[in-house]
């Protein structure tokens, strides 16, 4: 089986960084990525956005919480994961993406090239 994403998109708030109990960062922020669709009575084209939540650990969670801000575009590759879970006696589920790998696509002012070079694999 197979389960990977790539998604572009737009950080829709500042990062949250936190660290595990045993020590292990972990950093969350929602990404907005617009969907473009024509309806079959309209010949313009239409766009909605989507609300990603994506998840960052180790190194590449450091890195993310360093380095990204709102409005920032980047480049996820991951895994889609699903959870279930109840509230109030009613069955929910949730999706996030697990990040492997993050690349920043636009730069916030003041910002350098040498800001942007990390280890090949983030997550080690």
């Amino acid at each position: 089986m197979f389960n990977k994403v790539f998604i572009i998109g737009n950080l829709t708030k500042d990062p949250e960084m936190r660290y595990t109990p045993g020590g292990i960062a972990v950093t969350r922020f929602t990404i907005a990525v617009n969907r473009s669709f024509k309806k079959s009575t309209d010949s313009a084209a239409n766009s909605e956005a989507d609300f990603l939540r994506i998840v960052t650990w180790r190194r590449l969670a450091e890195v993310c919480g360093e380095f990204l801000k709102k409005g920032t575009s980047v480049f996820i590759e991951g895994r889609l994961q699903i959870d279930s879970y109840e509230k109030d006696g009613e069955k929910k589920i949730s999706a996030e993406i697990i990040a492997d790998n993050m690349q920043i696509l636009s730069k916030k002012s003041g910002m350098t090239e040498a800001d942007f070079e990390t280890e090949d694999n983030l997550n080690s």
